[in-house]
């Protein structure tokens, strides 16, 4: 496809009725950058001072270029839009509407949404879900349907700061519903005011890394007011070829500081409402059964089982003689549930609020520890966020505690042959990273299977669909591996690569049940590594 002519495209944040100062702000940078084609109007356009609208809505002064304007979000500014209704308010200043998608001559493709959120309360200033459901209904209905060019909305959708590497900021107001209409939009560009910040997140994907073709990355860009006497930036020019006369290959190239989708799906009210997912685990029968088949059909799922083997240094899962243990409904035999009668107390080093640390049974190293959710929960990718977030908070801790020691960590988990999550850490010499990944890669290419690098920003809960079976590791570099489990798996894979020579060079240690000490040992040990990790536990900060 022949590449089409950009457009150049200016954006201001609210007006607040200083009309005049906007043209004049956008005649100066028409001179130096112009000329441009169009500007866009984000948060509110009129303000409680009238004078300068006056003198554009008689004609006495025109608009330099074509506006478009969103709707109030202020009751008490409703009057400047008479008829309710979309269309040119004076020459050149034209009102998009409540909500709708426009298209230009060009190609471009623009979404609006006006107001902010009132459900219940009526009036132009505001919307509900029904309004949301009315505009994404079509699209989501829309098999053809790629995105568009750019999405402005006045109100900010909640969460947008997920993933961001910005310190989070603080808002007075957003919206979920905002957050479901980017979501499902797909916007190359999502403009925002109305909180007197400016704000530019990095750009994040609308595709599952390593689950779907790479689709457009979204822009999300917060304006400040106009009139602000910090100074803060309000007005963004920058130049687009609308997607539709773009070549795909260049429309979705990925940047490096690409996030993964800030939004969870939201279920619109008046939605027919979807079947949650369960998180349930299910594995393929791996078993060679008749016909020498080691890969299970459909008909042969299994349910997950508890991992009565691995019960700390990352050990074999699924009992004796091969056959597996038939799973509890409920975790109270749960060896890793902190509450349970089962879980070995005197391995336990700090307790959280939602997760807790203890030392590993058979240990690769003495001071080899595991993360685990104090109640039950499977693997990180249907752990709870605030658990997850505790859990990030250990790990930070222990990469302190491990740097005293001139040592750095690897995290590990296996989401395979277990049934409560295991975040295993062990510590390695500072010297050893730069053989660290390659040992890994050689690892799996030896057990003939292949490890992929997640890309920076990710999640791994939009990269791994809930219920599958994985091997993940996190390296001190910060680079992530991952490998979706398909068929058999070694259990031991992540002490092997680590026990190799670069590493640790302790191959006799790859299993844990080689390492086993009795339990006064193990009392012995935990103690010591708990007065060791007390300075740094963030349980007694």
């Amino acid at each position: 496809m022949a590449s089409a002519k950009p457009l150049k495209v200016m954006v201001s944040g609210d007006v607040e009725g200083n009309i005049t100062q906007l043209y004049t702000r956008f005649n100066k940078a028409n001179k130096k950058g112009g000329p441009f084609d169009l500007l866009l109007c984000v948060g509110d356009f009129f303000g409680k001072d009238g004078s300068d609208w006056e003198q554009y809505r008689s004609g006495k002064l025109k608009a330099p270029v074509s506006t478009l304007i969103l709707g109030p979000c202020k009751p008490e500014l409703t009057d400047y839009y008479p008829d309710s209704e979309a269309g040119e308010l004076c020459e050149n200043i034209t009102y998009l509407g409540r909500h709708g998608r426009f298209r230009g001559s060009s190609g471009l493709q623009i979404v609006y949404f006006s107001g902010v959120e009132g459900e219940g309360e009526k009036g132009l200033s505001t919307f509900s879900s029904k309004d949301a459901l009315s505009l994404l209904q079509p699209i989501k209905n829309d098999s053809h349907f790629k995105g568009v060019d750019i999405l402005l909305t006045s109100q900010w959708p909640r969460g947008v700061d997920k993933y961001a590497s910005d310190a989070e900021l603080d808002r007075r107001s957003d919206s979920e519903l905002i957050g479901e209409v980017a979501r499902v939009i797909r916007p190359r560009y999502h403009f925002v005011a109305c909180e007197g910040v400016s704000y530019e997140r990095q750009p994040y994907r609308n595709h599952r890394t390593m689950q779907e073709a790479p689709e457009h990355v979204t822009r999300f860009i917060a304006l400040a007011r106009l009139d602000n006497k910090e100074k803060r930036k309000s007005l963004y020019a920058f130049s687009i070829v609308p997607m539709c006369n773009m070549d795909r290959a260049e429309l979705v190239k990925q940047p490096p500081d690409a996030t993964e989708c800030p939004y969870k799906t939201y279920e619109l009210k008046g939605a027919q409402s979807q079947e949650e997912e369960t998180g349930q685990q299910f594995f393929y029968d791996m078993s060679q059964r008749s016909g020498g088949r080691g890969r299970g059909q459909r008909g042969e799922k299994r349910r997950g089982h508890p991992d009565r083997g691995a019960r700390g240094g990352g050990g074999e899962g699924g009992g004796r003689g091969g056959k597996a243990p038939r799973r509890s409904e409920d975790a109270s035999d749960c060896w890793f549930c902190l509450g349970s009668p089962q879980v070995e107390k005197h391995l336990v080093v700090s307790v959280g609020s939602q997760s807790y640390m203890a030392l590993a049974k058979g240990g690769l190293v003495a001071d080899h520890v595991l993360i685990l959710p104090i109640h039950h929960h499977r693997c990180t990718v249907s752990a709870p966020d605030e658990v997850l977030q505790e859990i990030e908070k250990y790990k930070s801790s222990l990469r302190k505690c491990f740097k005293a020691d001139g040592k750095v960590v690897v995290f590990f988990e296996r989401n395979y042959k277990s049934s409560h999550l295991q975040i295993q850490c062990v510590p390695i010499p500072a010297d050893t990273l730069q053989e660290l990944k390659d040992t890994f890669m050689q690892c799996a290419e030896a057990q003939s299977f292949e490890l992929f690098e997640i890309p920076k920003h990710s999640d791994l809960k939009q990269i791994v669909p809930a219920g599958t079976p994985y091997f993940y590791a996190e390296l001190p570099t910060g680079e992530r591996l991952l490998h979706r489990i398909t068929e058999q798996f070694p259990l031991q894979f992540g002490r092997e690569a680590l026990a190799e020579p670069p590493i640790l060079n302790m191959p006799e240690r790859v299993d844990w049940r080689n390492c086993k000490s009795s339990k006064e040992e193990e009392s012995e040990q935990a103690a010591a590594f708990k007065s060791t990790f007390r300075p740094f536990d963030f349980n007694f900060m």
